[in-house]
């Protein structure tokens, strides 16, 4: 199994930035999908982003476009989202998980989800 660690989090004012980073143990980075997601207080998970088991496509929400970007290092078996111009808006939790298939910005086409990092964003 992979296991994820996500980093990163913490509190910013809003439209300053923040760095995520998703550590996944073991060899079987390489080659999955992998996406990152948040969560609210009493809201469901919902997609933020997905990068392709290549890094040559990548997938945002509507809310996150041009201000997140998604990227990996399968070297490092990391992922990572670059958060720019955030907003109150963006405050949740963050998980990162890997694509098992399915649709992308579905929970249940994901697996291995960690524990998630806090992003809380002032106004």
């Amino acid at each position: 199994q992979v296991h994820m660690v996500e980093s990163g989090g913490g509190l910013v004012q809003a439209g300053g930035s923040l760095r995520l980073s998703c550590a996944a143990s073991g060899r079987t980075f390489s080659g999955y999908d992998m996406g990152w997601f948040r969560q609210a207080p009493g809201k469901e998970r919902e997609f933020v982003a997905r990068i392709t088991s290549t890094g040559l496509s990548t997938y945002y929400a509507d809310s996150v476009k041009g201000r997140f970007t998604i990227s990996r290092d399968d070297a490092k078996n990391t992922v990572y989202l670059q958060m720019n111009s955030l907003k109150p808006e963006d405050t949740a939790v963050y998980y990162c998980a890997r694509r098992t298939g399915g649709t992308y910005y579905s929970t249940q086409s994901y697996d291995s989800w960690g524990q998630g990092t806090q992003v809380t964003v002032s106004s």
